[in-house]
């Protein structure tokens, strides 16, 4: 069900060529880019209209407009299960307390007497915010990305999801449950590509937005690439990934089922283990056959995704070689389940997110742990960071000099300009000085 790749002894190399071993999902975006274009630019030139459209071609259900009444927000919290209520807002008070801990404050620095320099943290002024809407139903991405909008202090939120032909075109009625539950009541019925053009963009209905976030299939991360430079985003976001690192302490009835869970979300979806046990690869490969079978989503999901290309059991010498896989492939999520988790954790540098020990799965992480679940997939975990307030803030300095301070380096900074051959730079300095004031300094 799921393959081998032995790294040990003289099998494990370095760098590039590491990573180049590694199992890895076929997700093109580039090639993808030629087929979202046309569909971005419809929303471009006919708004509200090509959204419609594309909800009847993709979607299967004519919509009579774009934008979801209040009143269906209302109806969804109201008709909402009253245990699966109870667990999102557990879930939004959690994230809350997390995110609003990772706030920043305006912080001003004295350079030297009379210059100063301050850092303050302004939040982007609108964002368009995507939660995806077509194998599953995900809540739980909501919050990841409205909770650290609203505590980064974003003005703006509004949020899509896929129309539903099976609830009247609207998105599915969780999502907007989750929407009411936290007070977003600017959502629209739109999913993929369009919906990312449509906050690129704006339309009839639709404001533009300063910023798109949200995790989606290949279609959304082709269309967050083809409006890079237009709009912010967060990522393009590839299929979901789990790396287990695990010695012969670790259960394999625990690593099997967390390695499904990942697996059910998507037949591209990566599940890795990697191991210094022979005996805990056989036992975890055991076990997967009984949890899989005893699964849900087994034959469209689960084996495929077990099967693909991107999953495999990792064969390396010890820990510290495990180490360096890990880092190597950059998963998504990783967990640890060694002897002494925490101290090998505290070794690892490439992962969105990592969980320590048996006691802190992926799916605590994807629901209620309080921390994102919005994170770099494809090993971009190496250069980028999971969703978070500070995705939502831009740093700008405010730069406050007195007469005397500028005067004092004055000197300095016309010398640097004329090195640079950019004597217009240093003349606007000369322009505020008898310039024999500041040269004999």
């Amino acid at each position: 069900m799921i393959s081998r790749i032995d790294l040990r002894g003289d099998a494990l190399v370095e760098g590039p060529a590491l990573r180049d071993l590694l199992p890895r999902a076929d997700f093109d975006v580039q090639a993808a880019l030629d087929k979202v274009r046309p569909i971005c630019e419809d929303v471009h030139h006919r708004g509200d209209a090509a959204l419609i459209d594309a909800a009847e071609r993709f979607d299967g259900v004519r919509l009579d407009q774009v934008r979801v009444p209040a009143a269906a927000l209302t109806r969804a919290l109201e008709e909402l299960d009253p245990a699966v209520r109870a667990a999102l807002e557990e879930s939004i008070s959690r994230a809350r307390t997390v995110h609003r801990a990772q706030r920043r404050s305006t912080h001003t620095t004295q350079v030297v007497p009379g210059g100063t320099v301050t850092e303050k943290w302004i939040p982007v002024e609108r964002v368009g915010l995507y939660a995806p809407g077509g194998r599953s139903v995900y809540p739980s991405s909501v919050i990841m990305n409205v909770v650290p909008a609203q505590e980064a202090g974003v003005e703006s939120v509004a949020l899509a999801s896929p129309a539903q032909a099976d609830f009247g075109g609207l998105p599915h009625p969780t999502i907007l449950a989750a929407c009411a539950l936290l007070g977003v009541d600017e959502v629209y019925a739109a999913g993929g590509a369009t919906a990312v053009a449509m906050f690129a963009y704006g339309t009839e209905s639709c404001a533009p937005a300063n910023m798109v976030t949200g995790p989606g299939n290949i279609w959304v991360a082709a269309a967050k690439r083809y409006f890079t430079g237009k709009i912010g985003i967060d990522a393009e976001a590839g299929p979901t990934e789990i790396a287990v690192l695990a010695d012969d302490t670790a259960d394999p009835v625990h690593i099997a089922s967390d390695l499904i869970s990942q697996a059910e979300h998507d037949p591209l979806a990566a599940a890795v283990l990697v191991t210094d046990s022979a005996d805990l690869a056989e036992a975890v490969e055991k076990e997967l056959e009984p949890q899989v079978a005893a699964s849900k989503h087994v034959v469209d999901r689960i084996v495929p995704a077990l099967s693909g290309r991107q999953s495999a059991i990792v064969l390396v010498d010890g820990i510290e070689e495990g180490l360096k896989v890990v880092d190597a492939y950059g998963a998504e999520h990783l967990e640890i389940q060694t002897a002494d988790a925490a101290a090998v954790a505290d070794r690892v540098r490439n992962a969105g997110a990592i969980f320590i020990g048996p006691w802190a799965p992926v799916s605590l992480g994807d629901y209620a742990a309080g921390s994102n679940h919005v994170l770099p997939t494809g090993g971009c975990a190496c250069h980028s960071s999971g969703l978070s307030v500070q995705s939502f803030l831009r740093g700008v300095h405010i730069v406050d000099y007195t007469r005397e301070a500028l005067a004092d380096v004055a000197h300095h900074v016309v010398t640097l300009a004329e090195a640079e051959d950019l004597p217009a730079h240093g003349a606007a300095i000369k322009a505020r000085f008898d310039w024999k004031v500041p040269q004999g300094k």
